[in-house]
């Protein structure tokens, strides 16, 4: 397969379509992550359809201060990673044929959810992203387009936008591709020394420490409704010997409640380690929160949720998250 460059809405919409089109929204510098995408896009589109990505670095969602100049800018070795993965199209505007009146004065609003977390430390940044989403979903036409789960808060956005605005497009999320080392993969991970990138990993060892805690919550919690959780019961068991099941019901009976205050917890130890490091990670925010409206979870949350962490290690800001469910094995006997 070979992928054709095209730079204009023109030249995208003069292609014969039969099957269904599939797009990949990126802003280049791709990586393993997004060729995981693209694959994902080529399965869903079938033989018979269109695999467009697009490389386009957005200026509206970078605040004074941000990377935008010195954001990696590699269309060649892009063009060649989409061949690879299967893309059909490379869609590469320029900036003013996606502004062609220059900064838009009518721009998406993300709403109180885009003032949340990363909505908070970066100002404005899901407006931008909105406003571009909505102008490339708009110039690409696309019956499916993917985005990966890495940027959570980002995703949740677009499909509150898709929904709330009637986009005829479906939205999909793909899993969080990672190196062998846990760390997410994202273009920003080249800015990181060998020493920065050490620290940095406590991202992603911060989330699993709390995902392994709540699993053993669940695991407990499980082993405790085989019988009734009560102090009763756990004497009465060990009065027979069964001293795994007492323990169990002994400790769901007596536990404070907050599963996930506990996770919250866990997470923030492998932080705090790390803010002790040299270099040092510098916390922005960890959050367990509600994927439908990015609101931190109470204890007696139950359903989906949203681990999530940013932090900055030298002058490269990362951000890396986990899904966890919780209450799903029902209330206790």
């Amino acid at each position: 397969m070979t992928t054709t460059l095209l730079r204009t809405a023109g030249e995208l919409h003069a292609r014969a379509r039969t099957g269904r089109r599939a797009v990949v929204m990126t802003m280049g510098a791709l990586h393993e992550g997004h060729a995981t995408l693209i694959r994902t896009a080529r399965r869903l589109a079938g033989r018979e359809g269109e695999v467009v990505v697009t490389v386009f670095v957005n200026p509206l969602q970078f605040g004074a201060g941000e990377d935008l100049d010195r954001y990696p800018r590699t269309l060649d070795a892009d063009v060649k990673l989409a061949e690879q993965s299967g893309a059909d199209v490379v869609f590469a505007p320029a900036v003013d044929e996606v502004y062609p009146g220059g900064e838009p004065q009518v721009r998406i609003t993300a709403g109180p959810m885009g003032e949340r977390l990363e909505g908070s430390s970066r100002p404005g940044h899901f407006d931008g992203m909105l406003t571009v989403v909505a102008k490339l979903l708009h110039l690409t036409r696309p019956d499916v387009a993917l985005y990966g789960q890495k940027d959570a808060q980002q995703l949740a956005l677009i499909r509150r936008m898709v929904r709330d605005l009637n986009f005829g497009v479906e939205i999909v999320g793909v899993p969080t591709v990672r190196e062998e080392d846990g760390l997410a993969l994202s273009s920003r991970n080249r800015y990181l020394s060998p020493a920065e990138r050490r620290t940095a990993l406590a991202l992603s060892r911060a989330l699993f420490a709390g995902q392994d805690r709540h699993a053993a919550q669940e695991a407990l919690r499980a082993r405790a409704r085989e019988v009734p959780a009560t102090r009763a019961r756990a004497e009465a068991l060990s009065a027979i010997g069964e001293s795994r099941a007492a323990a169990d019901a002994h400790a769901v009976a007596t536990a404070v409640p907050g599963g996930p205050a506990a996770v919250r917890a866990a997470a923030r130890q492998v932080l705090d380690e790390a803010a002790r490091l040299e270099p040092p990670l510098e916390l922005d925010y960890l959050a367990l929160v509600d994927p439908s409206d990015f609101t931190e979870i109470g204890d007696d949350f139950t359903g989906e949720a949203v681990l999530a962490v940013a932090a900055r290690v030298g002058t490269t800001r990362l951000i890396d998250n986990i899904p966890l469910t919780f209450g799903t094995l029902g209330a206790a006997s």
